[in-house]
């Protein structure tokens, strides 16, 4: 026998061996949606004179604690976020067994806020783009959709203060978080050249994250923003001579073209998204806390307000100031932090804030992002 029949015949063996893997794996697959399937009975059960489609299926802090299992008992050699992505997905489809969550995001399809709905939620749910962020709080405070999905954060150009605003009005709590690394490309469609490029158009957080890489190689071309950057990529596949800053998803989806690629100014950008629904989340183990607050104004209103946070020892993860609506030069604070609402700690820290401060509005414990 040859080398090769020998090379030829050990192939052979071990895609038998990955067949018979497979063929494992599928009945595991499936073991596993049958016992979701009755969860959803028992669930159902439980509730006899509710509606079927009010019953909860989806929990946030669950999902969060099988990820974060799955990665810390992984032996490899798949890495822990490969090993997280494929229980995300199975999660995804077993819950679409027991009902089919919709989630509303910042359109129109394609945007890197359609990307964060995929990665939380996986591509089992159905997703429905809407024109603004507005909208998507409206579509989930009327029960039309289950969730939410909205930007809040971006690593080098600071909050989102559309979605800050939007909480301050709204009964809507946060039921989770979304990391996601945002890689840049300027698209167009077929291969224009440069001379063909009239205008370059962006959601302006997108404009404003490559901002000097467009100074250096398109210096002489109009930016112009709009609602997103998914509606940006729509006129650049309509539109002769324009251009549009987005993402891989985007390209994919409206058939374009990348002129260049990863055109972000920093290497580590990135932007953090909130799922926003009706209910209020468990304790995961491993949480974040959110609120909205307003003090007095007075010399050394916000050290009273933070010092509870500094006595116990609770680390801040992001504070933020935004105009009041209901009176001049007075501003309310978002304020983020580790710990769940439930925690003593936390029910100790909120009961001294309700006394220091004119509005305390709690917005929600969820699990911090895993993946």
């Amino acid at each position: 026998m040859t080398d090769q029949d020998r090379a030829a015949q050990s192939l052979e063996s071990l895609r038998a061996a990955i067949d018979e893997v497979d063929g494992e794996l599928l009945q595991l697959f499936n073991r596993r949606a049958a016992i979701a399937q009755q969860v959803a009975d028992v669930k159902l059960a439980a509730a006899p004179d509710v509606d079927p489609e009010q019953v909860q299926y989806y929990r946030a802090e669950r999902e969060a604690q099988v990820l974060r299992r799955v990665m810390a008992e992984n032996p490899g050699p798949l890495p822990e976020t490969s090993v997280a992505l494929l229980f995300r997905e199975l999660m995804s489809a077993c819950l679409a067994l027991e009902r089919t969550l919709e989630v509303a995001f910042l359109g129109p399809e394609g945007t890197f806020t359609e990307a964060a709905v995929l990665k939380h939620f996986g591509h089992a749910v159905r997703s429905r783009p809407l024109a603004t962020i507005g909208e998507v709080f409206q579509q989930v405070e009327a029960g039309q959709v289950d969730y939410g999905v909205v930007p809040v954060e971006n690593s080098t150009e600071g909050m989102v203060s559309h979605t800050l605003d939007s909480f301050l009005g709204s009964p809507l709590k946060i039921c989770g978080e979304v990391e996601l690394k945002i890689e840049l490309q300027l698209l167009a469609r077929g291969k224009p050249s440069p001379g063909q490029i009239q205008r370059i158009v962006a959601h302006q957080q997108a404009l404003a994250q490559c901002r000097h890489w467009l100074d250096r190689h398109w210096p002489g071309v109009p930016r112009e923003p709009v609602s997103s950057n998914g509606e940006g990529a729509r006129r650049a596949a309509e539109e002769p001579g324009t251009a549009a800053v987005a993402g891989r998803m985007a390209a994919e989806r409206y058939g374009l073209t990348a002129l260049a690629e990863d055109i972000q100014d920093y290497p580590d950008n990135a932007t953090r998204f909130l799922v926003i629904g009706q209910e209020s989340v468990p304790p995961s183990g491993r949480d974040k806390t959110s609120l909205v607050v307003s003090t007095h104004n007075r010399p050394g209103a916000l050290f009273e307000l933070l010092e509870p946070f500094h006595r116990q020892g609770i680390s801040l993860t992001r504070i933020d100031t935004r105009p009041s609506r209901t009176q001049a030069w007075a501003y309310v604070f978002f304020i983020e932090f580790e710990g769940h609402q439930d925690d003593e700690v936390t029910r100790d820290i909120l009961e001294q804030l309700k006394e220091r401060s004119m509005l305390l509005k709690p917005l929600g414990s969820y699990p911090q992002a895993v993946l």
